[in-house]
């Protein structure tokens, strides 16, 4: 249904404008990244930190592609020490609602143990995002404890990967 590829410079044209197109539906369950982001230089500048952040294994950002190779989300793993990472995704508005952010969390959730020798994600969302609260649930993550997000309350999330199952998105410790 999706795919996901590694952060790479070849993204910059089609990731800007996803950016720029879904920048008012993400501004309403997540902090805005500010009108600079927006700009070619300001996006160009952000662009290669996050790169020299994956090529410093800092961390691991993706983008989600559609079948036909339409970027349509981000899934990323930030700040990745002993062992563990947080997660962080985006899925455009006209993808959302089709279990793109299940299936592509599912995705990174794998390569966070076999490639990338994780053993614990957390994640944190707004308590207005119920989309973001399914789908960290069905990925087998569980409520740890109130948090606030861009000043808006928020609830963290964490999830074992031990032992993790390749093939399954739910649970892997018991």
């Amino acid at each position: 249904m999706v795919t996901l590829e590694p952060l790479r410079a070849e993204h910059a044209e089609a990731l800007l404008a996803f950016e720029r197109e879904n920048r008012a539906y993400f501004a309403r369950t997540v902090p805005d990244r500010g009108d600079a982001f927006f700009t070619a230089a300001g996006f160009a500048a952000r662009l290669q930190a996050l790169l020299d952040e994956q090529h410093a294994r800092v961390c691991r950002f993706h983008v989600v592609l559609a079948e036909d190779g339409e970027l349509i989300g981000r899934v990323n793993l930030m700040d990745l020490v002993d062992g563990s990472a947080e997660l962080g995704y985006r899925v455009g508005r006209r993808a959302a609602g089709r279990g793109v952010a299940t299936a592509a969390v599912a995705q990174v959730c794998r390569l966070a143990v076999t490639d990338y020798g994780l053993t614990v994600l957390t994640a944190v969302t707004t308590l207005d995002n119920a989309a973001s609260m399914r789908v960290l649930t069905r990925s087998g993550f569980t409520r740890v404890e109130n948090t606030t997000v861009g000043g808006r309350p928020g609830i963290r999330y964490e999830r074992r990967l031990l032992d993790a199952a390749p093939d399954g998105p739910g649970p892997t410790t018991p």
